[in-house]
C-alpha cells in the first residue's frame, strides 16, 4: 500500500473533499491513518475526537495552523 492512500486522503481534504478524505481513512487501523484522522477531526472543530485520534496515532496534539499541520503530515509521508 505504501503511503499512497494517506497522500490521497490529504489531497482530497486539500481539494475541499473532507467527507471523502474521512471516508477513505476512517476504517484503517494503523497509526498513520489515526494521525490523518486526528487532523481531519481537528479541522472539523471536534477537538475531543481529534485528541483521541492523536493518542491512537502516538502523536502530540498539533498546535500550529491547520495548513501547517497538513504540510507537516504530507512532508513526513513523502520521506
Amino acid at each position: 500500500m505504501g503511503n499512497s492512500i494517506y497522500l490521497k486522503a490529504l489531497e482530497l481534504d486539500k481539494n475541499g473533499q473532507w467527507d471523502a478524505a474521512h471516508e477513505l481513512i476512517q476504517d484503517l487501523p494503523d497509526q498513520t491513518a489515526a494521525w490523518i484522522h486526528a487532523y481531519l477531526h481537528r479541522k472539523e472543530g471536534d477537538q475531543w475526537n481529534a485528541e483521541y485520534w492523536y493518542r491512537r496515532a502516538g502523536q502530540p496534539v498539533f498546535t500550529g495552523s491547520l495548513e501547517d499541520e497538513w504540510v507537516h503530515i504530507y512532508s513526513k509521508l513523502q520521506e
